[in-house]
């Protein structure tokens, strides 16, 4: 008669089972090619940019692949060209991110002061000193230009969004193709069009509403996209309990998959914002680059962050550059307060009060 008694349990899983020989071979194939790059690039005075591609990848990869193959065979070939591709391009990512960052708060540490953030450019040249003069007209006139965009299209997006989840219309998919193709819209060209149907025309001059409006097709299509991503994520048998319970249909959505859908509408508002707070082009053809202060964007010429980092980089001079510098590194810490700010807001949920 068998012995049906339950084995016991290993203490580990075969494959959490610890290989020191495995590890050696893995941290040789990662050190090694390192070393040999080094090594003909001090002796022979090679560029680094140029060993890096001509001697570490190479090397690097040759050195996977055969640890690969020695560790799991045939198959750890492949294994070890996905793995070394994957940290090496995620590698070259972060170091380009992180050298972007270094730059711009580096460079721009130099120009923040209060009076750069809080000043405008009346009486203010290309030449003038970084003491007088700063970006506080065209921190309030983004501020204006991006709010009536986002206070126009995150309503319409989420509509769509709406529209193309709720529904089982035939036009859903002429909507999802037009909203498609919204999304690969280059920015000068939606610029060009505000310029051409009302400043050209005489409808309008220079005025900030037609940089929103200019703004407008490059915010819809990532916010409709990713609200509707966010949407068809919240599990059917929410709603459908609802329905059952003998709530109507729009109040089920209203109060039961909205609220569930939260955060992923936040989401898709802060990638829209991103998405338009540092376009250039269409600002410039549609609301030009004013030196003075303007609250009113339905009249006159209003300045932004992007049309004042274009203006004085484009003049060459260094005080000019260094100011472009500062501007860049005040659109990073909005986007970055903006960012934290909304996710504080979304996380901080009513917690039901215990009882004593």
């Amino acid at each position: 008669m068998s012995d049906l008694t339950a084995m016991p349990r290993p203490a580990r899983a075969p494959w959490e089972t610890p290989n020191p020989l495995r590890r050696v071979k893995v941290a040789l194939a990662s050190i090694l090619p390192l070393a040999v790059t080094v090594v003909m690039t001090l002796v022979f005075s090679i560029d680094p940019t140029i060993s890096m591609v001509a001697i570490f990848i190479p090397l690097q990869l040759i050195f996977a692949i055969a640890v690969g193959r020695n560790v799991s065979g045939k198959k750890g070939q492949a294994d070890a060209v996905l793995m070394f591709t994957s940290v090496f391009f995620t590698t070259l990512v972060a170091v380009l991110l992180v050298s972007l960052l270094w730059s711009i708060i580096s460079q721009g540490m130099a120009t923040i002061s209060w009076t750069f953030l809080g000043q405008n450019n009346v009486y203010i040249s290309p030449t003038t000193s970084l003491e007088y003069g700063g970006v506080g007209h065209s921190i309030i006139g983004s501020i204006l230009i991006v709010g009536l965009t986002t206070l126009v299209t995150v309503p319409l997006g989420i509509l769509i969004a709406v529209y193309l989840i709720e529904t089982r219309d035939k036009g859903r998919s002429t909507v999802r193709t037009l909203v498609q193709a919204m999304s690969g819209l280059p920015s000068v060209v939606s610029g060009l069009f505000v310029y051409s149907m009302l400043i050209v025309s005489g409808v309008t001059s220079y005025v900030g509403w037609a940089g929103s409006l200019a703004l407008l097709p490059l915010m819809l299509p990532t916010v409709a996209r990713t609200a509707e991503e966010a949407l068809r994520l919240v599990p059917v048998e929410i709603r459908n309990g609802a329905l059952a319970l003998g709530a109507p249909s729009f109040r089920a959505f209203w109060q039961v998959t909205l609220p569930a859908a939260k955060s992923g509408l936040i989401t898709a508002i802060l990638l829209g914002i991103a998405r338009i707070i540092g376009e250039t082009a269409p600002l410039l053809l549609t609301t030009y680059a004013a030196n003075n202060t303007n609250l009113n964007p339905f009249s006159g010429a209003i300045s932004s962050l992007p049309t004042y980092l274009y203006q004085y980089i484009s003049n060459g001079y260094d005080t000019s550059t260094q100011r472009a510098w500062g501007a860049a590194l005040v659109i990073l810490l909005l986007v970055a307060i903006l960012f934290t700010a909304t996710r504080i807001i979304a996380g901080n949920r009513k917690r039901p009060k215990k009882k004593a």
